[in-house]
């Protein structure tokens, strides 16, 4: 397979379509972080969009001095941290178990509105743990992501977040522990003491809009599950509950992206884009 700096150079030399495969090998995993990000599909079809932009325009500032798609995971960094978007993303933990608690319990139907009583109740609690992301400040987020999902080494994590490999660590050790001392004290996953449970909560998230049975979005393009996408080994550490609540997350849906490749080919046939490049290639495809 040709790699990424093999693809970058090939772009940078005026070929369309190193520029192109270097997109679709990479869009994937901008979208999923983006949707860990958010919480919205939409959302993040956006974001990744906008990062994707940033990746081509500065691409002849990589250097090759560390992997491309550290480099990328850097301008995805810079790019959430600097959004200057509505606040509706932002939650409390104490806000989010409030609204929990508000949420009457209520049985759902076997065949809701067509749709596969385990599938909807599925899609519920991936809706509950994206929003418990977004009890965490962005920062904590990209550093959640990056050290936990991902399960980068610190060392990455450090070059992609700009700090200290230590600063790092403290940062993931805090995050870790805030998100999955929440669960342990309010979610009924792992913690069978907690009394909430997401079957029981699924009609009143439909109520609110918090999910849509018709568009299961969490499920939807499903590649495969993070864990496996990343090869993650966890089977050693069932025992500790911060690894039982990672497993929980690394266990969610790896989506395909939207086609993405349609509106940035109108970047790609822009005047400033060909000056870059100098693209006069035809398309591989």
């Amino acid at each position: 397979m040709t790699s990424d700096k093999e693809l970058i150079q090939a772009a940078l030399a005026g070929e369309k379509s190193a520029l192109e495969d270097l997109i679709k090998r990479h869009q994937d995993w901008v979208f999923n972080i983006a949707l860990a990000f958010t919480g919205d599909r939409q959302d993040a079809a956006d974001l990744s969009q906008e990062v994707l932009i940033k990746a081509i325009t500065k691409l002849s500032n990589f250097k090759g001095n560390s992997e491309f798609r550290t480099w990328l995971y850097r301008i995805i960094k810079n790019h959430f941290l600097n959004l200057k978007r509505s606040n509706k993303t932002v939650l409390s933990f104490e806000a989010f178990a409030a609204g929990l608690d508000q949420t009457p319990d209520t049985a759902l139907p076997q065949n809701f509105q067509g749709v596969e009583h385990s599938l909807v109740v599925k899609e519920a609690k991936l809706s509950c743990m994206k929003g418990m992301l977004l009890c965490l400040t962005p920062e904590q987020r990209m550093v959640y992501i990056i050290g936990e999902l991902l399960e980068l080494p610190d060392t990455v994590g450090a070059e992609i977040m700009e700090i200290s490999r230590a600063n790092f660590r403290v940062k993931l050790h805090r995050v870790k522990k805030d998100l999955y001392s929440f669960m342990q004290e309010k979610c009924g996953l792992i913690n069978k003491n907690n009394p909430c449970r997401c079957a029981k909560k699924t009609v009143g998230f439909i109520k609110q809009g918090y999910v849509d049975p018709v568009h299961l979005h969490f499920q939807k393009n499903t590649i495969a599950t993070i864990d496996k996408v990343i090869g993650t080994k966890l089977e050693a550490y069932q025992e500790d509950m911060m690894e039982q609540y990672r497993a929980l997350y690394q266990s969610h849906p790896f989506l395909k992206s939207p086609d993405l490749m349609e509106s940035i080919k109108d970047l790609l046939a822009s005047k400033a884009v060909k000056d870059i490049f100098d693209l006069d290639g035809p398309s591989r495809n």
